[in-house]
C-alpha cells in the first residue's frame, strides 16, 4: 500500500505542476533517463496535447535508448516525435574537448528552438534537476543562452525525488540506471567518431546482455576500461564471466580488457580534467 507523499516532497510536485500549468505549450526534450521520462510525464499531465516530448537521434544515442524512448511513450501515451541532431559534424564537438556538451546541446536547443517555432510552441524545457548543478555541466550554459526552461532545477527537485515522484506516478523509468550519450564513454581530448561510439555501444549491449545492470564501457584507443556497480562486481571477477568478457569485448573489436576496481561512477572521465 503507498503511503502519503511527504509534505515537503508535495510541496516541490506541486510548484512543478503548477509552473507547467502556468505555459501555453512546450516542447520537452526527452532522451529516456529518470529525469527527463519524469518531466514529459508531468508536462502531458498538465498540458495534455499541448506537450510534446522530442528525442534527438544521433550516433551519439543508443539503440537501447531509443527501445526505452518507444516504451515510455507507448505505455504513457506520450505525445512524442524523433529527430536528428547533427552535433557529429560540427569538429567542435567531435574534437572532445572539456566542453563537448556545450556544442551538444546547443545543436539540440537550436532544432527545438526552431520546431517550436514552426508549431507554435511557447517554450522549449529539459530535465536538469537540483544535484545536477554539482558536477560539471556545460550543457547548462547552451540551455541558458537557449532560454531553455529547467522546470525540476526550478522546483528544487533531487534524482532520488524524481526517482521516488516517478515511482509514485507508476513509471518504468524510476529506477533506471544513470544513462548518458555514448560519447561521455571517450575521454577529453580524444575525437569522437561514429565507429568508437559504436564500438561502445556493443561493449554495452555485451553487459546488459549477460545481466549487468549499473555500467560504463570507457573507450581508451584499444583497451576498454568496465565500469560495474560495486553490487555486482564480485560477479564480473568471477574467472568464468571475466574471460567471457574478454572474449566478447575482442570480439567487438578491442584489443586489451580491464576491469575497473574502482568501479562505476559517474563522470568519472571529468577526473582528467584540472579545472572543474
Amino acid at each position: 500500500m503507498q503511503t502519503e507523499t511527504p509534505p515537503a516532497l508535495a510541496a516541490k510536485e506541486e510548484q512543478l505542476h503548477d509552473g507547467l500549468r502556468r505555459l501555453d505549450s512546450v516542447l520537452v526534450a526527452l532522451s529516456g533517463g529518470a529525469d527527463s521520462a519524469y518531466l514529459a510525464w508531468a508536462a502531458h499531465r498538465a498540458l495534455g496535447a499541448g506537450a510534446l516530448s522530442v528525442t534527438a537521434l544521433s550516433p551519439s544515442f543508443s539503440a537501447h535508448d531509443r527501445e526505452q524512448v518507444e516504451a515510455l511513450v507507448r505505455q504513457q501515451g506520450l505525445g512524442h516525435e524523433f529527430l536528428k541532431t547533427h552535433e557529429m559534424e560540427n569538429p567542435r564537438y567531435a574534437a572532445n574537448n572539456a566542453d563537448r556538451c556545450y556544442y551538444c546541446k546547443d545543436e539540440l536547443f537550436t532544432v527545438l528552438d526552431q520546431l517550436a517555432s514552426e508549431r507554435k510552441f511557447s517554450a522549449v524545457a529539459y530535465g536538469i534537476n537540483a544535484d545536477d548543478t554539482h558536477d560539471f555541466r556545460p550543457g547548462h550554459r547552451a540551455a541558458s543562452e537557449h532560454r531553455v526552461l529547467a522546470p525540476l532545477l526550478d522546483a528544487g527537485l533531487t534524482k532520488a525525488e524524481i526517482r521516488e515522484l516517478s515511482r509514485r506516478a507508476g513509471l518504468a523509468t524510476w529506477d533506471r540506471p544513470a544513462s548518458a550519450c555514448l560519447s561521455s564513454r571517450i575521454p577529453y581530448g580524444s575525437a569522437v567518431t561514429p565507429e568508437k561510439l559504436a564500438q561502445v555501444e556493443r561493449g554495452e549491449a555485451i553487459l546488459r546482455e549477460m545481466g549487468f545492470r549499473q555500467f560504463r564501457v570507457r573507450h581508451h584507443g584499444e583497451l576498454a576500461r568496465i565500469e560495474i556497480a560495486a553490487e555486482e562486481m564480485e560477479r564480473a571477477l568471477q574467472m568464468g564471466i571475466a574471460r567471457q568478457l574478454g572474449q566478447r569485448f575482442r570480439e567487438a573489436g578491442f584489443l586489451y580488457v580491464t576491469l575497473d576496481l574502482d568501479g562505476y561512477r559517474q563522470g568519472s572521465l571529468n577526473a582528467s580534467l584540472k579545472v572543474l
